[in-house]
């Protein structure tokens, strides 16, 4: 297998709900006029907390400065795992699930914090730029691994580090196994030929920005019986994913958007009772390997304040099952 860390230098940021109105010319331009802009990552998230904007430096660029954003301090590098023809195992579980122990795991165990985002088309995972050396010491056995420089990649290993491997420094600390909550919103993972997304641009313009939505969206859910808003579009490196429910689903048009011949349809599990923290370590691998050991598929979202994860409809009362075990098993 090969990973690949990609030539995007990111900022991970929020925009409060009640200051977005300072922001949606920016947002719009960076995701529909591909041209006017050199944005080549772009993900917009919103949650009832907020909406979550992972993009490059040259997107961010295109933020006007408020009191509005918050600003996660470091720069992160997107890593990406590309078959190269050997099945690395004979899994058929999709998203995060098929690189839980050769890529999350092993990152947790170095106290690696990651940021996940899942897309249609594959998974990054997230990594500070000043963890890159630890990251590819730990990995480097495993993989061959690449860094991406003008699009052509160029072979890494750790002794080409400048600052050489070092210990990330972070102590030890007990594993905070985080509540989860399950609402009863159906997903979809679906995608759009980029060339026809002007014409579902009035849509999407309306259900970011201007939908009046039945959901409480000031009223965070408490209960695992609630709906949620949650809507997610990506544009990267010219491929978009959209992730929506399917009452949103709806107001789009049937013969634009495509997802999987399946059709298959997800859950949610958030993870979090309070915002997590970006220093933690462990978050994603305490979902993802349950998950991976049951050979169930979960696409993984990370956002400013919560992870989600997406299981199949079929397997969600099994994996909250699972989830609330092992939290019980932690707290005794």
């Amino acid at each position: 297998m090969d990973l690949h860390i990609l030539d995007h230098r990111l900022r991970v940021t929020s925009i409060c709900k009640e200051g977005l109105v300072n922001f949606t010319h920016s947002l719009i331009k960076l995701m529909f006029l591909r041209n006017r802009t050199r944005c080549k990552f772009f993900s917009l998230t919103e949650t009832p907390d907020n909406y979550t904007v992972v993009l490059d430096e040259e997107g961010f660029q295109e933020l006007p400065s408020s009191e509005h954003l918050q600003v996660e301090g470091a720069t992160w590098l997107p890593l990406n795992v590309v078959s190269n023809g050997n099945a690395s195992s004979s899994s058929q579980a999709v998203g995060v699930t098929k690189i839980a122990k050769s890529v999350i795991a092993p990152l947790a165990e170095q106290h690696v914090s990651v940021f996940m985002l899942s897309t249609y088309q594959t998974d990054f995972i997230l990594v500070r730029e000043k963890d890159l050396p630890v990251v590819i010491h730990t990995l480097e056995e495993e993989f061959n691994i690449y860094r991406e420089e003008g699009g052509e990649p160029i072979p890494v290993h750790s002794k080409d580090m400048q600052n050489g491997f070092h210990k990330n420094g972070k102590e030890a600390v007990k594993l905070t196994v985080h509540p989860v909550l399950s609402p009863q919103n159906q997903f979809c993972v679906m995608s759009l030929d980029p060339d026809t997304l002007p014409a579902i641009a009035t849509t999407l313009i309306d259900v970011l920005f201007y939908s009046n939505s039945s959901v409480k969206d000031e009223a965070p859910p408490t209960q695992g019986l609630d709906c949620i808003k949650f809507f997610s579009f990506s544009l990267i490196d010219g491929y978009i994913s959209i992730v929506m429910d399917t009452e949103t689903q709806r107001q789009f048009p049937t013969n634009l958007l495509f997802t999987s011949s399946s059709g298959e349809l997800w859950r949610m599990v958030r993870i979090g009772g309070q915002p997590l923290d970006f220093d933690e370590c462990g978050i994603v691998a305490q979902i993802s390997q349950p998950l991976a050991e049951a050979d169930i598929s979960a696409y993984y979202i990370s956002t400013f304040s919560f992870d989600h994860a997406l299981v199949p409809e079929e397997d969600i009362s099994s994996v909250i099952a699972m989830l609330q075990q092992q939290r019980l098993e932690v707290v005794s």
